[in-house]
């Protein structure tokens, strides 16, 4: 017989069993990689992508073009047509083909006015959520390594990031409590995005793997860095938020030499520094080649490249007026681009 009790532990049972079955479908789904486009793996070219925060948990694709921000995924719906969702599976499926489709096709479609946006009224999403490696290179500038008083490392320094860093433009950086970190410092810095696999590759072939281009800011504390017991590059760079990305990507065909880009970092409208980057003492070849001599750099993976003199922790000790809440920054690269960030 068939009591209340009996009925209900016996239901309570299936429906915990349902949900947790879901719960691992979803985790399944979570970790199930990017299925593989068919065909060559190739490069995105001449395009300009952003990240749309799209207010669902979601944060997908945007085309910057005359007419306004495409919105890659409305687009595709209302066209039927697939395409690649984020920039992340895009690099790793190689799919760029098939987001120049859509972008043809758009354009010639009255079907796909609705997907133009307005890019004033757009939030910003992560350009990268989930990369394979953030990479670091450390003390790359001639005159900064001067400003702080070091010598000019003979190999790139290498440090890391984790994803838990990784913020959009416009965003919001979250100051820890004083007791956990107060000198806080700007870096404004090119990154690097690398579009195929590359291992052992020379610096002649290097700029071939490479994507393209972002502006990025290696957010750092510096009492985390450099005044713990030992010093501590990655804990000092590696807070929730401490690597703002944006606001755009721009293909590596739009930027030509990496190695002569305009950088310049403002503090509450104050031009903090103001420099270029042909001041590399390890250049963007360089920094590949010698990454992919230790491991295998994959598609989607990413590379910090160090900042220009002008940080903070380049003054003298009785000017160091270190970064607080309230506070506004702004990273900008020539043809990629400016960043923006606030302090809370």
């Amino acid at each position: 017989m068939t009591t209340r009790r009996s009925f209900l532990v016996t239901t309570g049972l299936a429906t915990a069993g349902l949900l947790a079955g879901a719960s691992r479908l979803e985790a399944a789904e979570e970790k199930a990689p990017v299925k593989k486009a068919m065909g060559p793996h190739e490069l995105p070219k001449n395009v300009t992508l952003l990240s749309i925060d799209q207010g669902d948990g979601t944060e997908t694709l945007g085309v910057k073009t005359a007419t306004g921000v495409l919105d890659v995924k409305k687009a595709a719906r209302l066209l039927g047509m697939t395409a690649p969702l984020t920039l992340e599976e895009l690099l790793k499926n190689g799919s760029a083909g098939s987001l120049d489709k859509l972008i043809a096709a758009a354009g010639k479609s009255a079907k796909a006015k609705a997907a133009y946006l307005d890019e004033a009224k757009i939030k910003h999403g992560r350009l990268f959520i989930n990369p394979g490696k953030i990479v670091c290179v450390g003390l790359n500038y001639r005159r900064h390594a001067k400003e702080v008083g070091m010598k000019e490392p003979r190999v790139p320094p290498l440090f890391n990031k984790f994803n838990n860093s990784l913020a959009g433009h416009n965003c919001i950086i979250p100051l820890p409590p004083r007791d956990v970190a107060f000198k806080f410092d700007y870096e404004t810095e090119l990154l690097i995005v690398i579009g195929k696999a590359a291992r052992n590759v020379s610096e002649a072939d290097a700029l071939n793997y490479v994507a393209g281009y972002c502006t990025s800011n290696d957010f750092s504390a510096r009492d985390l860095q450099l005044e713990t017991p030992s010093v501590q590059w990655m804990i000092g760079k590696t807070l929730d938020k401490f690597a703002p990305i944006g606001p755009y990507f721009v293909s590596a065909d739009q930027v030509g030499d990496p190695n002569n880009l305009k950088i310049e970092t403002r503090v509450n409208g104050e031009v903090r520094q103001s420099w270029s980057t042909n001041d590399f003492i390890f250049n963007t070849q360089q920094m590949i080649a010698y990454i992919s001599k230790h491991w295998t750099l994959e598609p989607g993976d990413i590379i910090f490249t160090g900042t220009p003199h002008g940080v903070i922790l380049g003054y003298p000790k009785e000017k160091q007026v270190w970064l607080k809440a309230g506070d506004e920054i702004s990273s900008s690269i020539e043809k990629l681009g400016e960043l923006k960030f606030k302090l809370g």
